[in-house]
């Protein structure tokens, strides 16, 4: 198939975690024959953002562990749509794009045969209802969401008329287990502080844990305020800045556990949706305790593929149990990594892609490869 993808971004996954699984996506499609063209707009605020970081080493990076990929840049002003789509089979729009452009390419589809659909990875069709209504998503073939409830309020609203569930997953090619020599800490979390979407939460399920227990450990990300950076340094936690998303692997096999933390949209409208961060750390055999989120799709098994607390007493238990715990501990571990390489890795939801493709008739849809 020859396959065009539009996206904020493919080089930048700073704070657009969107970027980690059309990685893992985008090199599974390649390898497994078809042609696939990524574009992103020249100076995208998370490339910028990047650039600033992490300097042009940052793309440097980028190539070296994924020299599969590479984007295309274009100007919002003066794209030429006709250029680029008279000869595609499937065309992929994220919901991260500008209104008018996901419009331009509906209209170009009354033009071109190719397949087109919407993707949605995010919470605004809870948080911000009236956004995303303006989509004109008249022209698309469905919407593709990472999760049923997303699926139904499309539906529901009416603003497509076919919607798939296409759960994230991790890239396997990079998120594996790697060997460990020596330990530099006890835990480690990767995630950006953003909004007062889960300020409370981190407090209560990460900050505070680890100063009562006087664990060694550090935090990576980006968006952290002064007062996130003064809470960390009083808690004793190493602060280390922005993390360049396929670099975690090396990074968890330093440290002896993981936790996520929810962001409070998903706890509290979202079941389902756990977001890519508990898939690629279980990916990585790294043992990962969550604060309490809601399963509704039986995605994983909570207290074997990781463990589950409902408030801090509980996150301070487990905790402890993890590092005191060895045998325990690879337990959890090994049990969440089979489960990712049962049924969330990239070639699974590449796998799901290619019969959504059979069922809305995109030319050239190669059969389906078993993993």
């Amino acid at each position: 198939m020859k396959i065009k993808l539009f996206y904020h971004s493919l080089l930048s996954d700073w704070n657009h975690g969107n970027a980690h699984f059309l990685r893992g996506v985008a090199t599974e499609l390649i390898r497994r024959g078809n042609i696939v063209e990524v574009y992103e707009s020249e100076n995208s605020w998370s490339l910028t953002n990047l650039i600033a970081d992490g300097g042009k080493t940052a793309l440097e990076d980028f190539h070296n562990y994924y020299p599969d990929l590479k984007t295309n840049f274009y100007n919002p002003k003066n794209i030429n749509l006709d250029n680029l789509l008279f000869d595609a089979d499937l065309v992929m729009v994220h919901e991260w794009n500008d209104h008018e452009l996901v419009k331009k390419i509906g209209d170009k589809r009354k033009k071109y045969p190719f397949k087109l659909l919407f993707h949605d990875t995010h919470h605004r069709a809870v948080t911000d209802k009236e956004n995303m209504k303006s989509y004109d998503l008249s022209n698309y073939d469905g919407v593709l969401v990472f999760g049923e409830l997303i699926k139904e309020i499309y539906l529901k609203e009416e603003w497509t008329t076919k919607a798939w569930t296409w759960h994230e997953a991790a890239d396997i090619n990079i998120f594996q287990p790697l060997p460990t020599t020596d330990y530099e800490g006890d835990l480690v979390w990767i995630g950006n502080w953003g909004d007062d979407e889960r300020t409370k939460e981190l407090h209560q399920f990460l900050i505070e844990p680890v100063r009562e227990l006087n664990l060694k450990a550090k935090v990576y990300g980006v968006r952290y305020p002064a007062h996130a950076k003064k809470s960390l340094k009083e808690a004793g936690i190493e602060y280390g800045g922005w993390l360049p998303n396929f670099k975690a692997p090396e990074v968890f096999a330093k440290y002896k556990f993981t936790v996520h933390v929810p962001r409070r949209p998903y706890v509290e409208s979202l079941p389902g949706i756990p977001t890519i961060r508990p898939f690629e750390a279980m990916a990585c055999a790294i043992p990962l305790i969550s604060s309490t989120w809601n399963d509704s799709e039986h995605l994983f098994e909570a207290g074997k593929d990781y463990l589950q607390v409902k408030n801090k007493n509980e996150m301070m238990e487990n905790m402890k149990r993890i590092l005191q715990d060895e045998a325990f501990a690879t337990q959890i571990s090994e049990h969440g990594l089979k489960t990712i390489h049962a049924k969330h890795t990239c070639a699974h939801r590449v796998n799901e892609l290619y019969e959504i493709c059979e069922e809305i008739g995109v030319k050239n849809s190669l059969k389906k490869d078993i993993v």
